[in-house]
């Protein structure tokens, strides 16, 4: 070691416990390092970076640093350059996309590109999918280029290119032909001299893998690689590292196998677990020390966590000497209101007690659920934020539904009929619209007034006439309903019968599920109020009353959006079946997302500092219904001795005596009325029984496939499947 770091050696290791050390001095061959929540990730990343060009092992262009965020690389930077006392020149320090995209332009012509070429955005993504399946004759209707562009990218993430897609993870989009497309659009975009974002790892992991120049190019320019949360990596960006690190093998990847909550958007867990495989002779270091949490808060995280049999293995422990605290407090609650009603109460407490909002934040497993808190907040005039995402009535699939409510009860509420006449797509194009526009300032009406007008008189011809005749009626339809059945039923039939919520089934992108998810809480929100009108005069002044002056507001976030934070009091809602673990989710994926949802779990809890508050409700509002809950799974599994519970002492026995003795994999849940059901309505006295043939006004002939109480599937002819009312189709035959 150099004079010169001995001198600064205090400045940048002293400070380090063993572990951390450990980790920063093991310079040579693979290290994965697993660090713990809270246990100094980004200082062991950032301190190990100083040493390698402190020892002058590398010249800072020799080091490949790899981020998940631009936030990250940043912080990294400047902290690498308060370490060495200036500013690191020529780094390739970055996201995997930003890297691959300065390898890619450097070998451009062998990717079949020019250096100059263009990274596409997602809109531009999606209008070259919609070129590319009209010139193939793909309904964009039965067929929806999102659904594509979802595929597409799947497969990029998984770094397949056109023509090495295994059988097994084909899909059926556009009856099989989604290869296909792919590859047009893959040749269109070189046509173009372009690339979307996946690209720019998947092309430039092809060079690699086929390119032994490029290779060997990019093998001899990096002596180091250094990779944070490697816990989240997708596959694709796993060929691109292990291709680049095979040579010096002097790769070091710090992450956390416990905190992996990402395989919804490609990360591959196993990455992390095989790290030895890939690497013999790797070096393993733990970060156990937590610096954030309290001891019995890390005893509940931990114990809960070691129930995962995908892990490879550690247990936090207190590293600060004042780890003393409050056991993990579980909240047995009567209903979801009463649950709501709490944190508010435990909010307004701390506060006044001198605790800061900012030092507050309520973790929920679905973005739906933050509405109820919102609405406490408000009512008690605590200032909020939501973290990561739109409040709850801000969100485009909440206003989309409350612009069909409000062309309801208004119909010359043009800002709410422009907003929804072509959502879903109605084939209304800015002619059509400028058409209603003209008619409605020459004959001073309405655009709704102007649309009744341009059908009635032909203007509006061929298909765009009959579905906007189409689009009037069922406004009609859903006015009488309303007189007759009121605005919760009105509202899941609207939802239903105008395509929205087929619209949102159909999206194949991650977020679609949270949508509808919202979309069924706000038909329970309805049912809360007497009437329609009383609703939207509530959502008004919750949307008037979204911003103050005040910076310091109670933070609402999912638990995704939570990683990497931390509160002093962290309250965790809604832990019970089906919500946490999401049912969904364990439908879907078994013991792998029972696993993650555990992680889940173990992140909300390791967000807290000093306070976590856990709590469950014995019914929860499903539709108009109350339906009874039983706890989470992940309650069962916190250590008693680092618990201590409050509520009803009633509530907390009968959730007990509810619960099963052993949970299997997917809960055994009583059935939930879906938000979109309608218990109010009379039963149809004919019941329409599964092969018949039907037909409906909208939607025209078809077959019914499967039958829910009044809820029928329906294969029709010319719109594919849908789910509708039994009461809006007629049997057609025997």
């Amino acid at each position: 070691m150099s004079a010169y770091v001995a001198g600064r050696e205090s400045a940048y290791l002293e400070g380090l416990n063993a572990a951390q050390r450990d980790a920063v001095e093991a310079t040579e061959g693979p290290v994965l390092v697993l660090a713990g929540a809270g246990t100094g990730k980004t200082r062991v990343l950032t301190t190990r970076f100083a040493h390698l060009l402190l020892t002058r092992r590398a010249f800072p262009n020799q080091i490949l640093t790899v981020t998940f965020t631009n936030k990250a690389a940043r912080e990294m930077r400047e902290r690498v350059a308060a370490i060495l006392g200036h500013a690191a020149e020529g780094l390739w320090l970055g996201t995997f996309h930003a890297l691959g995209a300065r390898m890619l332009r450097r070998f451009a012509d062998r990717a079949g590109l020019q250096s100059n070429f263009s990274i596409l955005d997602t809109d531009d993504q999606l209008r070259l999918l919609k070129q590319i399946m009209e010139a193939a004759r793909v309904d964009a209707k039965r067929w929806p280029p999102n659904a594509l562009m979802a595929q597409i990218q799947r497969w990029k993430d998984r770094g397949f290119m056109p023509g090495e897609i295994p059988a097994e993870q084909d899909s059926d989009f556009a009856n099989g032909r989604a290869q296909t497309l792919y590859a047009a659009y893959q040749d269109r975009l070189k046509t173009l001299n372009a690339t979307d974002f996946g690209d720019l790892l998947l092309l430039t992991t092809h060079l690699l893998k086929n390119d032994p120049e490029v290779l060997a190019t990019y093998q001899r320019a990096f002596r180091y690689i250094l990779v944070d949360e490697y816990q989240d990596t997708n596959l694709v960006q796993y060929y691109w590292l292990r291709l680049l690190a095979q040579a010096q093998k002097n790769i070091c990847c710090v992450g956390d196998d416990d905190q992996s909550i990402y395989s919804w958007r490609g990360a591959e867990i196993e990455n992390i677990l095989k790290f030895e495989r890939d690497f013999p002779g790797a070096k393993i270091v733990k970060l156990e020390a937590n610096y954030r949490s309290t001891a019995p808060i890390l005893a509940a995280a931990s114990h809960l966590i070691s129930h995962n049999e995908g892990r490879l293995g550690k247990t936090l422990r207190p590293g600060r000497n004042d780890a003393a605290g409050d056991n993990v407090e579980v909240v047995a609650l009567w209903d979801s209101e009463e649950e709501a009603r709490m944190v508010g109460g435990r909010v307004e407490h701390l506060s006044r007690a001198g605790e800061s909002l900012a030092e507050m934040a309520i973790l929920v497993r679905a973005g739906f659920q933050t509405r109820a808190f919102e609405e406490r907040m408000i009512t008690l005039g605590i200032p909020y934020r939501i973290i990561g995402g739109l409040r709850f009535y801000e969100r485009a699939e909440i206003r989309d539904a409350i612009a069909y409510l409000r062309v309801l009860v208004q119909p010359a509420d043009d800002l709410a009929f422009e907003r929804i006449v072509n959502t879903p797509k109605r084939g209304v194009g800015d002619t059509s619209l400028r058409a209603m526009h003209e008619r409605a300032r020459t004959a001073q009406v309405s655009l709704y007034a102007a649309t009744e007008m341009l059908v009635a008189s032909g203007d509006f011809r061929g298909k765009l006439r009959a579905t906007m005749a189409e689009f009037l009626k069922l406004f009609q339809q859903w006015r009488a309903l309303l007189q007759t059945e009121g605005h919760v039923v009105t509202l899941a039939t609207m939802l239903d019968e105008s395509g929205y919520t087929a619209m949102w089934q159909a999206d194949k992108s991650p977020e679609a599920p949270g949508r509808l998810e919202n979309l069924k809480e706000l038909v329970r929100a309805m049912a809360d109020f007497d009437t329609l009108q009383g609703f939207l005069d509530h959502v008004s002044l919750v949307m008037e009353n979204e911003e103050n002056a005040e910076d310091t507001k109670l933070s609402m976030m999912t638990l995704h959006g939570a990683k990497g934070l931390e509160f002093e009091t962290v309250f965790l809602p809604g832990w019970e079946e089906g919500v946490f673990p999401n049912q969904r989710a364990l439908d879907e994926g078994g013991l792998k997302s029972l696993e993650e949802e555990r992680r889940l779990a173990y992140v909300g809890i390791t967000r807290a500092k000093k306070r976590c508050i856990i709590s469950h409700a014995a019914n929860r509002r499903i539709y108009a219904n109350w339906q009874s809950s039983i706890p989470s799974r992940f309650i069962e599994e916190l250590p008693k001795e680092f618990l201590q519970t409050s509520g009803s002492a009633a509530i907390a026995q009968s959730h007990r005596l509810a619960a099963p003795p052993a949970f299997p994999i997917i809960a055994q849940r009583p059935r939930q009325a879906d938000a979109w059901e309608q218990p109010s309505r009379p039963a149809r006295a004919d019941k329409i029984p599964v092969g018949a043939r039907v037909f409906h006004q909208k939607f025209g002939y078809g077959v019914v496939i499967a039958a829910d109480d009044d809820r029928l599937d329906i294969d029709f002819e010319a719109a594919g499947e849908k789910r509708v009312l039994d009461r809006f189709v007629e049997r057609h035959g025997g």
